[in-house]
């Protein structure tokens, strides 16, 4: 059964996965290390975690499987939940599969190393309207993708 994982640190977009998840029945956990207000619904839980680097992404990596979708920026999270087989999508709507993620880590990467050997490096643009509806859009076809059962190649044995 599809769930969804908020890395709900600074989301944007925890309204419209709401109501998405609710038009699909799908339970939502919103992950965070303070509480955060959430509308009264069974399908959403909140999560609370104990304060510290990296302990919302490991809570989440942890329980990520295949047919879940994640929405998160952080990269590395990203990654580990890509290996996993789960779905994983930005605030922006960019999905975040196999294809993307090596690109995206050394992007990650790269920046991190300019920033501290001190140059400045720009930051992500503003939030805006374009990307709630780019976002709302992936959003639909990844909840459809990820509800559909994966065909698994056959493996015959050896003649």
């Amino acid at each position: 059964m599809t769930r969804i994982f908020i890395d709900s640190d600074a989301c944007p977009v925890k309204d419209e996965v709401y109501r998405v998840a609710g038009r699909y029945s799908l339970h939502v956990f919103v992950v965070a290390n303070r509480m955060i207000a959430l509308p009264d619904s069974p399908l959403i839980e909140r999560v609370v975690v104990d304060a510290g680097p990296d302990v919302a992404d490991d809570w989440i990596a942890e329980r990520a499987c295949e047919q879940d979708i994640i929405i998160t920026t952080d990269i590395p999270l990203a990654a580990r939940c890509v290996e996993k087989g789960a779905h994983v999508i930005e605030p922006k709507g960019r999905i975040l599969d196999g294809d993307a993620i090596g690109m995206a880590l050394a992007m990650r990467n790269l920046m991190t190393d300019l920033r501290s050997a001190g140059m400045m490096t720009p930051g992500g643009a503003a939030f805006g309207k374009a990307d709630r509806s780019r976002f709302l859009s992936a959003l639909d076809t990844l909840v459809n993708k990820a509800r559909k059962p994966r065909l698994r190649p056959m493996v015959l044995p050896p003649q």
